[in-house]
């Protein structure tokens, strides 16, 4: 059995409907997913889809079970304010980071395999007054891990980021040796110890057009980017690059490798979402636990309406689950 923890997310978006949508579909017997939110606003949502579905108080201290169709066990969390589809609530962000705090403590003991996430609005979160740069570095802190790494997959595209959540003119300044060499190391590890790659082969991005055209038009490629992939092939990684972006993420130059490491977030993920969006899932590595996550945002305009489409939930979940099978 595969016990997977599922946050709910922002509860005046989508996430609770997907999560929903997921749970009575009736997965696999071999896996049990475990709702945490509020239980009662996850009641309120399921009458307004129309779902007869019967949620049941989760109990940590029982083994995995397989699934009931027609049951879900939540871990409740509770809502200062439950808000209507649409309308978020900063009240409610303590409350949303506890959620979050019950999946971590749960993997780190054992409870759950893995946990996945469905989407928070980080702006409702800072708007509380809550530092949150996102799911990601609040997980790293979290797990008392120095760095971390965002990757995400579509079918075999893999495209994992040498910075997250950083405005466009910070980014260069972020680059360092260290830090690119660090995260190619997480990469290489995770491909290896969770998606079963006996030797990953990664290609890296240049940061400038052209990958900087020998310095003409930045230097980063030269200074930094350059020494990184040099201490990784050192330590016995298979890396090549740094290569121009524009014709790298394109299917002939991508098929002989396994993962690309993009610079920044909108270098790669706008490539990887056009070519999988709505299937593709956000997987943070270098944690001591598995944690996936939808390829989307709160879809505000679309909660409670019966028209959000659970499939990047779907497989986050299956990849969660492979992951998790990968490890034992």
């Amino acid at each position: 059995m595969i016990r997977l923890a599922l946050t709910v997310g922002e509860p005046a978006g989508i996430g609770p409907d997907i999560c929903l949508d997921l749970v009575r579909a009736a997965p696999e017997p071999q896996i049990e997913l475990v709702l945490i939110g509020d239980r009662h606003l996850l009641a309120e949502r399921a009458a307004a889809l129309g779902h007869a579905l019967r949620l049941v108080p989760f109990e940590p201290g029982e083994p995995a079970a397989p699934p009931t169709p027609g049951t879900a066990p939540v871990l409740h969390v509770d809502l200062p304010r439950r808000p209507p589809p649409g309308k978020p609530d900063p009240a409610n962000a303590l409350a949303l980071l506890e959620g979050l705090d019950h999946a971590v403590r749960g993997c780190l003991e054992g409870r759950f395999d893995a946990m996945v996430t469905a989407p928070l609005d980080k702006g409702v979160i800072n708007d509380a007054g809550i530092p949150f740069s996102g799911h990601t570095e609040y997980l790293a802190a979290r797990c008392g891990t120095a760095q971390v790494v965002m990757l995400l997959v579509a079918d075999r595209l893999r495209v994992a980021l040498a910075t997250t959540h950083l405005p466009l003119r910070e980014v260069a300044d972020a680059l360092t040796v260290d830090g690119i060499a660090g995260t190619l190391r997480i990469l290489d590890h995770d491909l290896r110890q969770r998606f079963g790659l006996p030797r990953p082969r990664i290609a890296v991005c240049g940061l400038n057009p052209h990958a900087g055209e020998r310095g003409h038009l930045g230097r980063e490629e030269i200074d930094v980017i350059a020494p990184a992939i040099a201490v990784a092939r050192a330590a016995g990684l298979d890396v090549t690059g740094p290569l121009p972006a524009d014709t790298l993420l394109t299917p002939a130059r991508l098929a002989p490798f396994d993962a690309v490491l993009a610079m920044y977030h909108d270098q790669g993920l706008p490539v990887l979402k056009y070519a999988g969006f709505g299937r593709a899932v956000n997987v943070t590595l270098g944690l001591p636990i598995i944690r996936t996550s939808v390829d989307h945002g709160t879809a505000y305009d679309l909660a409670g309406t019966g028209r959000a489409d659970a499939g990047s939930l779907r497989a986050a979940v299956a990849l969660a689950v492979e992951m998790a099978r990968a490890g034992r």
